[in-house]
């Protein structure tokens, strides 16, 4: 069997064109000629003995060759930028993915920790729900990431990082901060929640249907901080993070409901791919979070 022969040059244009769909664009993000960067292409499709992208006119999309290459291409693009970087002593690198409410609340202290232990690295960070965490690690788009739910796609490993409490929360003066509420009246109460795809939402509506049956979802946001505060308003009840409402809840912005039912904790997880190495910044990074302050 002949050995196949292509660049990482040629993957690098491979992976542009990829993300952008376009030659062009492709192009501009690689450095090269718009001529320069269709000849890379051609010369990976040749040497592959297969075509790669699907031409709708100026468009190109990935077709089911292109899309088995993707993530391999872009571990060996990682491998190589790793070696690359180790060789010349170089600053360590994290590029991360990190669902909403970990980002805004929890990232800040660890990677502040983390910069303290290597000062000259760099770092990358992608913010979106636990689908588009998910969803970036699967087509490599980043390291790995840190999720708030589950995740059961079969080309990502998932371990445990660290244990979340959830509190339900009201706003001062609702009854149920008066009384402790029975089932039935959480049941019935309305409730705001974080939108599909979220993790917070997922685990949620996981720990309480199993716990009062149902939930009357009322309004549905995209954001942790906005549910809070239209809970204080007077919205509704929700169940958030306790790294969220630490400080409205001592301010007295909102009050935590005693439900009487049994915790309502999560582990918090790292995704990572199965085909891509572990790279020296994830090592570093899992290592100074778990490492007391």
């Amino acid at each position: 069997m002949s050995l196949l022969r292509f660049s990482l040059r040629e993957l690098e244009v491979f992976c542009a064109i990829a993300r952008h769909e376009h030659v062009g664009r492709a192009a501009e993000e690689v450095a090269l000629s718009q001529s320069a960067a269709s000849q890379a292409l051609a010369q990976l499709e040749k040497g592959l003995g297969q075509p790669l992208f699907d031409r709708h006119g100026r468009s190109l999309t990935l077709n089911e060759n292109g899309r088995l290459l993707l993530p391999q291409a872009r571990a060996l693009l990682a491998s190589a930028e790793e070696l690359q970087t180790l060789l010349a002593g170089g600053a360590l690198s994290l590029h991360l993915g990190a669902s909403t409410t970990i980002a805004n609340y929890l990232l800040p202290t660890e990677l502040a920790r983390f910069r303290a232990a290597h000062p000259g690295a760099r770092v990358r960070l992608k913010v979106g729900n636990t689908a588009d965490v998910v969803g970036a690690v699967a087509t490599m788009d980043v390291d790995f990431g840190l999720i708030e739910g589950a995740c059961h796609h079969p080309d990502l490993l998932v371990q445990d990082w660290r244990r979340d409490e959830l509190v339900v929360i009201a706003p001062p003066g609702h009854p149920f901060a008066l009384h402790r509420p029975t089932r039935a009246e959480l049941a019935a109460a309305p409730w705001l929640l974080r939108e599909a795809g979220s993790g917070t939402r997922e685990e949620v509506e996981r720990s309480l249907l199993a716990r009062i049956g149902e939930l009357n979802v009322d309004i549905e946001l995209g954001d942790s901080e906005a549910i809070w505060r239209a809970v204080a308003a007077g919205l509704g009840l929700s169940c958030l993070s306790r790294s969220i409402v630490a400080a409205p809840l001592a301010t007295g912005q909102l009050v935590e409901v005693a439900t009487g039912l049994a915790p309502l904790e999560r582990w918090l997880r790292v995704v990572r791919h199965r085909a891509k190495p572990t790279m020296r910044g994830m090592q570093a990074f899992l290592a100074a979070c778990t490492t007391p302050a």
